[in-house]
């Protein structure tokens, strides 16, 4: 029995301030069923009459409104009465509809399993999180043994398929075996397509399986419940592990992960018997696990990509640098969490460390060595440009020729031959001469580099510069008989 003055309380709360039941149960320390007998009670009735209330006229309606539809909220059922006259509020109704409503409770069986025979997986949300320019989903992979409660967690900064696979196999490799079935909910990931119990699985999703031999099994649609286990371990997750932690890097958030599930969650009293832990049922429960293949399932993102005009591919809001001479082929990106490889059929042409920020360059500094080479080749391939990589100091020189009204061509072709003529320091020497006299002209170039051989007293160049003519040097001359030339020299005695 509650005192008269607590019931006072309770009545004006819920009556006057508009408290709901849970409210005041909470704020008073009492139970939810002992605020509803107290605002059932009839002895504040027992010397007035009963009081009309605006929802009167409505109860039948509402009644078989709810019954149905027993599900229908009490926003909908408010603008169905009001089209009928309804003056009252929602608050008003919504106490109407609680005492109304049909209890529908469903009877659940405990779920009991066997050592090693079923384990549960879910992903789980946890918002998101700044990296660099790129804001990222974190989310949880969660596989727990229904058995030992024992658990494996890993965050990722997305939920695609191919870290649904690394979480498997990793989750496998540290528990040490799989079990025989996994319970899923119904992720793209893993139903392509259902049809009441038939099932089109992920190709991916088989192929794990097969490779680790277990059985997958989704739940029915909208029976949560089937997998409650993992779904009360994600629960214990973000209210023991996840709230109020902070963290610098995905790495450094796992590795806390890890260090709390064995230093806490795995301590934690066994449901099943609340004098043992969940990490002694483990142990008993790991010699009853499938046991793993020779080799880890291969869960790397593998795509077909082509770069357009520059050196890089684009994956995952990034680019990856490649050698110049793989520019517009086809070719294959391999993405693991770390690493992003580029392969030319079977050959690796290029590897980066994976970013997880947005608008990044991931460059390889021999492929932009070998894209400059290249450069230097082009340039050099034309006048103008072999004449700029030998002297650069000719660019300021045409630029001042231009200016005086000179052809740029014709000086250009008169400078290349000067050029070979007399080498680049000279030439470089002259041409800053010409500039500081104010006559930027081949022309003065040429009388400049003469003056300067003659000062110098250098012989003259040969007709033919061999270097640049190697075919010249050996070129063979038949030699032919004197007595040609003198019977072209004697008179013609005709």
């Amino acid at each position: 029995m509650i005192s008269s003055e607590l019931l006072a309380k309770i009545r004006h709360l819920f009556h006057a301030e508009h408290w709901t039941m849970g409210t005041i149960a909470a704020e008073l320390g009492l139970h939810r069923e002992t605020v509803r007998r107290a605002l059932e009670t009839n002895r504040f009735h027992r010397h007035a009459g009963k009081r009309p209330k605006v929802t009167d006229p409505y109860l039948e309606f509402i009644r078989e409104t709810l019954e149905k539809y027993p599900r229908l909220r009490a926003t909908r059922i408010y603008q169905m009465i009001q089209a009928r006259g309804y003056t009252g509020s929602v608050v008003q109704l919504r106490r109407v509809v609680a005492g109304l409503r049909p209890l529908q409770r469903e009877a659940f069986l405990r779920l009991r399993t066997f050592a090693g025979e079923q384990g549960q997986v879910d992903w789980a949300h946890f918002g998101k999180v700044r990296m660099g320019q790129a804001q990222r989903r974190l989310s949880c992979f969660v596989l727990t043994l229904s058995y030992s409660r024992a658990l494996y967690l890993e965050f990722f900064f997305d939920q695609s398929l191919e870290n649904l696979l690394r979480g498997h196999v990793r989750a496998f490799h540290q528990l040490g075996g799989c079990p025989r079935i996994l319970l899923y909910d119904n992720l793209k990931s893993v139903v392509l397509e259902r049809r009441r119990d038939a099932i089109h699985f992920h190709p991916r999703m088989l192929e794990l399986s097969a490779h680790y031999h277990f059985a997958a099994r989704p739940c029915r649609p909208a029976r949560g419940n089937e997998k409650g286990r993992v779904e009360r371990a994600i629960q214990y997750i973000r209210s023991s592990f996840f709230a109020a932690r902070p963290f610098t890097t995905l790495q450094d958030f796992n590795r806390q992960a890890f260090l709390w599930r064995d230093q806490i969650a795995h301590a934690r009293p066994w449901p099943g018997d609340r004098s043992r832990r969940v990490q002694e049922v483990f142990e008993e429960e790991k010699k009853h696990l499938l046991p793993l293949p020779a080799h880890p399932f291969d869960t790397d993102l593998v795509l077909p990509v082509c770069s357009g005009k520059t050196i890089c591919v684009r994956f995952d809001l990034n680019d990856y640098s490649i050698p110049p001479a793989a520019v517009g082929r086809s070719l294959t990106l391999v993405a693991s969490h770390r690493l992003v490889r580029i392969l030319d059929g079977r050959t690796e042409i290029a590897r980066h460390r994976r970013s997880y920020d947005r608008g990044q360059v991931r460059a390889d500094p021999e492929h932009q060595k070998a894209l400059l080479e290249e450069k230097r080749k082009a340039l050099g391939a034309t006048p103008s440009g072999r004449l700029a990589q030998a002297v650069p100091e000719s660019e300021a020189f045409l630029d001042a020729a231009f200016q005086r009204g000179e052809s740029v061509a014709r000086q250009t072709r008169q400078l290349l031959r000067l050029l070979d003529e007399y080498g680049a320091q000279e030439l470089r020497a002259a041409l800053g001469e010409a500039l500081e006299r104010h006559t930027p002209r081949a022309s003065s170039v040429a009388f400049l580099l003469k003056k300067r051989r003659r000062l110098l007293k250098q012989p003259p160049p040969l007709p033919v510069d061999l270097s640049r003519r190697p075919e010249l040097a050996e070129l063979d001359v038949q030699a032919h008989n004197p007595e040609t030339y003198d019977e072209l020299s004697e008179p013609d005695e005709s």
